[in-house]
């Protein structure tokens, strides 16, 4: 693949029998980068791989200077073989017992570099496995067959769909110290799942979501990479949400209860009235996305949830088993709400540690004043490293990008275990890259926990996962 060539994907749409689409990639891959493609299960990468191995439909778009030797390893190839080999099965005299193809057939049918194969099979162990039937070998076994065959064809494009699955500890290391060495010489493009076993000598990285591709990042830039690490940390790393310290968790609910119950409310401000008649039930576990255009009630709405509308006495509101209007103070309501807001990002202005930010959500408070225990230190030290935070614990607040303090107010919303999560615009001011990394946080925390979710936004297109219950207020569907 040479310099004045690159292969490049010019607005390009690919079918896969009609089960999948690629849509609008623009990409380009030149001569001394190294690829990964990353991104959530189903979003796309394995596809986006085999389009450089020639398959799917082609419906939109141009493919450029694709090379002419491309060897895949995946496990739709290694599929496809398999299916083959029982084909002949199928093909034969039904009084004849198949052997099938024996292993070292399977390797040299691709390999044109037999002292290179013969080298290969010694190092992955399966030397005494070449006389052997190919379709009674293991998965793993099967696995590395392909690889032997794809590492010893001389290909001018490697694509590995990730190659390390199956293989014991020894293996996995042997094959990354080879790809190592293979880098200096030999493009690639992997497709790797877990965002943190990138290999060293990657260059770049493609970010597809839901077939498209979403952001492309020379890993030279660190802070562009970083924010593609937080993001695909969050998306692929399989930590689970923190659980709740159980020295400081809030009372436990009426599971019989609705944690909100807004029947018939009102807000009006003399002759204006910004809604009527609004009923509104929040169940426990039942995630909410609230949305409507500029001055719809959006706020005051949420301002009956936690007390801080006047107006809340005057309308017929139960929230967490309490009738608002009965005597109960408003922190006995806010205890089990965690909120987090444009508003209380503008007012977080201390310089106070990544790790008392999120600590300071036990407390309530703007700062941490209050001496926490090793169990709070232990939880706020695991939401850090659910963000991609961890190395950065004791580094100020106020040094944090706008996106990555949006996430931590997240978090520290979120380390009680609060009831109700209430999100009030929290993608309000972030660019993209940003905004995927809220939203990623955001599913984690629906799919993941206990609390319930009531995520406000201004558009009701912006739907994420996990959330299956829509308020749209200003429109006919209140």
């Amino acid at each position: 693949m040479g310099t004045d060539n690159p292969i490049r994907f010019d607005h390009l749409d690919v079918d896969f029998d009609g089960e999948f689409q690629l849509c609008d990639i623009c990409w380009q891959i030149e001569s001394g980068q190294q690829w990964m493609i990353s991104g959530a299960n189903g979003s796309g990468k394995s596809a986006l791989a085999a389009v450089l191995a020639g398959v799917g439909d082609i419906t939109g778009g141009v493919l450029e200077h694709l090379p002419a030797r491309v060897a895949i390893v995946s496990y739709e190839a290694q599929a496809a073989l398999i299916a083959a080999e029982l084909r002949k099965d199928d093909a034969d005299i039904m009084d004849v017992i198949s052997e099938g193809t024996p292993v070292q057939e399977i390797i040299d049918a691709s390999s044109t570099d037999a002292a290179l194969a013969s080298q290969l099979a010694e190092k992955f162990g399966i030397i005494h496995l070449l006389d052997r039937s190919f379709r009674k070998l293991s998965t793993g076994e099967t696995r590395k067959v392909m690889l032997i065959r794809a590492l010893s064809s001389e290909p001018s494009l490697l694509i590995l769909d990730e190659p390390f699955d199956g293989l014991d500890a020894q293996t996995h290391q042997m094959l990354l110290e080879h790809l190592q060495v293979l880098s200096q010489s030999l493009p690639m493009v992997l497709v790797i799942n877990r965002f943190d076993e990138r290999p060293a000598f990657v260059t770049n990285i493609a970010y597809i979501d839901e077939g498209r591709l979403l952001s492309t990042v020379d890993c030279a830039d660190k802070a562009a990479f970083d924010e593609l690490y937080q993001l695909l940390h969050l998306k692929t790393s399989d930590l689970q949400i923190p659980a709740a310290d159980p020295d400081f968790s809030v009372p436990v609910l009426d599971p019989a209860q609705p944690l909100v119950q807004i029947s018939n409310a009102t807000i009006q401000y003399g002759d204006t009235v910004i809604f009527k008649d609004l009923s509104w039930t929040i169940e426990a576990g039942e995630h909410w996305q609230l949305t409507g255009p500029n001055g719809c009630g959006k706020t005051g709405l949420l301002s009956l949830i936690t007390g801080d509308h006047p107006q809340c006495y005057v309308n017929d509101i139960l929230v967490f088993g309490y009738q608002r209007g009965q005597g109960e103070s408003i922190w006995q309501i806010k205890q089990f709400i965690g909120y987090v807001s444009t508003a209380l990002q503008w007012e977080y202005r201390v310089s106070t540690s990544l790790r008392h930010v999120v600590i300071s959500g036990f407390y309530d408070s703007i700062g941490l004043y209050s001496k926490y225990s090793d169990e709070q230190r232990d939880i706020a030290d695991q939401w850090l490293e659910l963000l991609g935070l961890r190395e950065r614990s004791d580094e100020p607040f106020n040094k944090l990008s706008h996106g990555e303090k949006r996430l931590l107010l997240i978090a520290r919303a979120m380390v009680k275990q609060p009831p109700l999560l209430i999100l009030d615009e929290p993608c309000l001011g972030l660019d993209d890259m940003n905004r995927q990394l809220v939203l990623a946080l955001i599913e984690r925390i629906c799919c993941g926990s206990t609390t319930t979710v009531l995520y406000v936004n201004h558009h009701g297109h912006d739907r994420i996962s996990g959330i299956g219950n829509h308020l749209a207020l200003g429109t006919s569907d209140v």
